[in-house]
């Protein structure tokens, strides 16, 4: 470990010890979904699958979220379960992508996840089963179940702390989940890789469920909100942008369904798009001579307001994962 690392390491333990020793408990069931690393294993679908699927089973699902990079101050909603209340630049791009896609599922945006909680309980008069988006590090709260994404590609970036690499905790960390998904499983995953990663998990956490999932593209969606199906791609070429935590993935996605990909333009995680961004995509769309343009739902979020080509379409994702998981998950009615 550098030094860098260390004193960021420092850090961690002082906070995690503090949140640890002062944790608050809601007088609900929480369900934290989170990852070791900055961004990239797919939390946003993943936790709105879960919630759809509580839905399904009779469960009152609401959504906990940090709303990263979100103006709003204190516990506020982001949808009752009835469309969004914020806007992107108030809620953050995936508590707004939450808001626009769940229906009957409240989404609540707080950096202090406790207070949050009771402040959905307060004002809906609910005792739904909370669901964290990104808490795995959230130690202030105490949760009833951990479910860990490590994004089959790159489970653990660089291996190395930050500031360094990707990783916000050790690995060792991993030990505290109760359900481990790897991600991506059907996206550059050989089985020896696999293997391999499996081995290390059980390393440190041998008790564990294990499952593996995957990120399936569904349809596009137009800037019009038409729908259209993969089939509609055929034949046609493309140029792709995001601004997503591992841009790799969403080219790879995009070539798994056999497009004509003519070049892609990455940018920061979260990056907030201005109008000059916007002509340099077109710019760059028109030099490749692709006939369109692609990105992702989450990036959709950011570009509202801006002037945007008719030509733009995103590409819709699917969190799919075994029955089972399910099952095991909302096991006792969680």
């Amino acid at each position: 470990m550098t030094l860098l690392e260390s004193l960021y390491y420092l850090g961690y333990s002082i906070k995690k010890r503090y949140a640890l020793k002062n944790q608050s408990r809601l007088p609900s069931k929480v369900m934290s979904v989170g990852n070791v690393t900055l961004g990239g294993t797919g939390k946003t679908p993943a936790v709105m699958a879960l919630a759809e699927e509580a839905k399904k089973r009779g469960i009152q699902p609401c959504i906990l979220t940090r709303g990263y990079k979100g103006k709003a101050k204190g516990p506020s909603f982001v949808s009752t379960g009835k469309g969004p209340l914020l806007d992107e630049h108030q809620a953050g791009d995936e508590a707004l992508l939450m808001a626009e896609k769940l229906h009957g599922i409240p989404v609540v945006k707080g950096k202090d996840r406790y207070k949050a909680g009771i402040f959905v309980i307060e004002n809906l008069a609910l005792q739904p089963l909370f669901i964290l988006d990104d808490g795995f590090q959230h130690w202030r709260l105490h949760r009833d179940t951990n479910i860990l994404l490590l994004d089959s590609s790159r489970p653990f970036g660089n291996r190395r702390l930050l500031p360094l690499g990707s990783l916000r905790e050790p690995i060792n960390a991993i030990s505290r989940a109760d359900f481990i998904v790897i991600t991506r499983a059907g996206i550059n995953r050989q089985r020896s890789e696999g293997d391999d990663l499996i081995n290390e998990i059980r390393h440190y956490n041998k008790e564990a469920q294990l499952f593996f999932a995957q990120h399936n593209p569904t349809k596009f969606i137009t800037m019009y909100d038409e729908i259209l199906s993969l089939e509609w791609a055929k034949g046609k070429s493309f140029f792709s942008f995001c601004g997503i935590g591992n841009p790799q993935s969403f080219k790879e996605t995009l070539l798994s369904i056999d497009i004509s990909l003519k070049g892609s333009m990455p940018f920061r995680d979260h990056h907030r798009y201005t109008q000059n961004d916007i002509q340099s995509i077109k710019n760059d769309t028109s030099r490749s001579g692709a006939e369109w343009t692609v990105t992702t739902e989450k990036d959709i979020m950011r570009l509202k307001g801006l002037s945007l080509p008719k030509n733009l379409v995103s590409l819709g994702i699917e969190f799919q994962v075994d029955q089972t998981f399910y099952d095991e998950v909302f096991k006792n009615g969680s």
